[in-house]
């Protein structure tokens, strides 16, 4: 995730409310495995991509719950879009993280990418783009936790855990457990320098 795109990690506030706690995540997450069997008549051929870092483990979480559904495995990888950012010369270096493309690939397939927080639109493009140099799914699709508006390109989300209007002052932080200790979406106040 990036500053610009998703949210702004060190610039909330202690005045910070949450929106979504542990078993609001775990309730979405499972309607999203639902609505992603009703629109695709299954899920034989979905494979879900993370974008890192939530969007990853978001991404392991849907494939255990689409498990549950469908009793069968799910294809679960990450998607790294660094490279493919256009705002990389506006901000320091950042580590590469990894892209894992599950075994039997993406062509042909249904991808769904996984994100935490929906802002302008510019890391899906990005993805988008990454994924295009990795191979020609049959469709793609977009799973992401929370929307806050704000686009600059024309993207939305065909599932959404919660659309939460938000103020270009306002930041939106998502814990989640695996990377921060708990389950949480916070909304707070940017900090003014």
């Amino acid at each position: 995730m990036d500053k610009h795109d998703t949210h702004d990690q060190q610039d909330t506030q202690s005045d910070a409310r949450p929106v979504l706690e542990g078993p609001d995540i775990a309730r979405v997450l499972t309607r999203i495995a639902h609505e992603i069997v009703e629109r695709a008549k299954g899920a034989d051929d979905v494979v879900l991509l993370g974008i890192p870092t939530r969007g990853v483990f978001l991404a392991q979480r849907l494939a255990a719950k689409l498990e549950e559904i469908t009793d069968r495995k799910i294809p679960v990888g990450s998607l790294d879009i660094t490279m493919y950012r256009d705002d990389l010369r506006m901000h320091p270096p950042r580590a590469l993280a990894r892209t894992e493309i599950p075994g039997d690939g993406i062509d042909g397939r249904l991808v769904v990418l996984v994100d935490d927080v929906l802002f302008s639109g510019r890391t899906i493009r990005a993805a988008l783009d990454a994924l295009n140099d990795i191979g020609r799914p049959r469709a793609v699709q977009l799973a992401v936790l929370v929307d806050r508006g704000h686009r600059e390109l024309p993207i939305r989300a065909d599932y959404v855990g919660k659309n939460l209007p938000t103020s270009l002052r306002e930041t939106v932080k998502v814990q989640l457990a695996e990377e921060d200790g708990r389950d949480t979406v916070l909304l707070g106040a940017k900090q003014t320098q």
